[in-house]
């Protein structure tokens, strides 16, 4: 994937950009990239880094740049939870149904003599 068009920093091995942190190396074709929503989640970073052939340092930077330039967003509440904070529903474990588990029974059947079903239109 080429460079995103709004470069804001750009280092030896990696890039600051529009779409978030992009390796300059067009031949890995986006494969190491990270998107803006995604620059915060730690595991991510940290598989990134550990990566041979990583410039650590230059990582390192592009990092810090990028999640000064995009900050953490802050994460929604469900909105069951807040209807419930606001007194508007009340629920209680007893209330939510519980979905049964699907089961497969095709276990030791051969499948060209299983029944066939087909979506009409």
């Amino acid at each position: 994937m080429a460079l995103h068009r709004d470069i804001f920093w750009i280092g030896r091995q990696w890039a600051v950009t529009g779409a978030g942190i992009q390796a300059v190396d067009q031949r890995l074709r986006g494969v190491l990239d990270i998107d803006i929503a995604r620059l915060w989640d730690d595991a991510l970073i940290q598989g990134r880094r550990a990566k041979a052939g990583v410039n650590v340092e230059d990582f390192d930077q592009a990092v810090t740049l990028a999640r000064g330039r995009y900050p953490q967003m802050p994460v929604a509440e469900p909105p069951i939870a807040q209807l419930n904070a606001l007194g508007v529903i009340e629920t209680s474990p007893a209330t939510i149904p519980v979905v049964p588990a699907m089961q497969l029974r095709a276990e030791g059947r051969l499948a060209r003599f299983l029944p066939q079903w087909r979506v009409r239109r």
